[in-house]
């Protein structure tokens, strides 16, 4: 177990990937709302417990990051140009979205969660522009190269898939339109440069293996945008079928995931795992013989995330998780680079 650090500079390790936890609680609200036609009110009073239990964490995860800010500001630069954490960036409005697309099937479409969702999807926006826009950088410390290719790269993507959840009931499908094509192109950009950081320098390291699960997010989304789109349900049907493929995919990475001590990296299977199972639950509607695989991956993410809460817990109350993470060391064989942080 990692030495627990010093309680007076703990909010300086208050990263921004923290913001991962309330996607997670916030997705698995969406995908308890999915169930209630299975389920009935049981559901839904889970689905309401789980987006109130997100939206008190959001407010408690910005005041800290505000207060971080202003204590910590050299500590948040860091974040930024960080070859991973800085995609984490998107996390943030990613969780104004999915807290506004429940306040939505919550409450309906009320002036303030149309400017809650309005929020998230411009500053998804930009923040996406902001991350795509290192990619441009002159300058050759702060530009993309094979250290930054991670999973935390599809982060942006998976914002602008959001946006039809709430925004077509919300009376903005154009928009959402626009900026769900935005998440679809960008989805397979970045997996393709992931599939080609696999082959030239091999996989991420152990402490990030469980980002991999981030690559079942896109199609899963997806799936369930196509059909607020009023797509064509055979499209959804693909996009199941590839969120499944990445699921069984990021399985093999399990066992050397779990060998390692727990890190808030590890919300990276929260909300992918509840996207899968909001979209099978859809699917249900129309295809009953899926019932029972939507009713186990509800069943799934919910365990994850009452798990990865508990080791939360347990890491912020013994000191383990709010401290300087270790660097990675990678080098690029053959390149005659010297190694970078991971």
């Amino acid at each position: 177990m990692p030495p627990a650090t010093d309680r007076s500079q703990a909010l300086r390790h208050l990263s921004l990937n923290w913001f991962a936890m309330v996607m997670g609680l916030a997705g698995l609200a969406l995908a308890w709302a999915r169930a209630v036609p299975l389920m009935g009110e049981m559901a839904g009073a889970g689905a309401i417990v789980l987006a109130g239990v997100a939206a008190v964490l959001f407010l408690a995860l910005g005041v800290l990051s505000a207060l971080r800010w202003q204590h910590h500001a050299a500590a948040l630069a860091g974040d930024l140009s960080h070859p991973v954490r800085h995609a984490f960036v998107a996390a943030l409005p990613i969780s104004l979205i999915l807290l506004a697309t429940a306040a939505t099937w919550l409450v309906g479409a009320e002036p303030w969660v149309a400017a809650l969702w309005w929020l998230g999807s411009l500053s998804q926006m930009a923040a996406t522009v902001w991350v795509a826009g290192r990619w441009l950088s002159a300058d050759k410390g702060r530009a993309l190269g094979w250290p930054a290719v991670t999973p935390a790269l599809l982060l942006p993507a998976v914002g602008n898939l959001l946006a039809p959840l709430a925004g077509v009931a919300l009376d903005a499908p154009v928009w959402s339109a626009a900026q769900f094509g935005v998440g679809a192109l960008l989805w397979p950009v970045v997996l393709a440069l992931l599939l080609a950081r696999i082959a030239v320098q091999g996989v991420w390291s152990e402490r990030l293996l469980p980002l991999t699960f981030i690559t079942v997010a896109p199609p899963a989304v997806m799936g369930t945008g196509v059909l607020a789109l009023g797509g064509a349900p055979v499209l959804a049907w693909m996009c199941w079928g590839v969120a499944l493929f990445f699921l069984l995919w990021s399985a093999h990475t399990v066992r050397r995931m779990l060998a390692q001590p727990f890190s808030i990296a590890f919300w990276a299977l929260g909300f992918p795992l509840s996207a899968f199972a909001a979209l099978t639950l859809r699917l249900a509607m129309q295809f009953p013989q899926l019932q029972l695989i939507g009713m186990v991956s509800l069943a799934v993410a919910s365990v994850v995330t009452v798990l990865l809460a508990m080791a939360t817990w347990k890491g912020v109350r013994e000191g383990s998780l709010l401290q300087a993470e270790p660097v990675a060391i990678v080098a690029v064989p053959g390149s005659g680079q010297p190694p970078g942080p991971q």
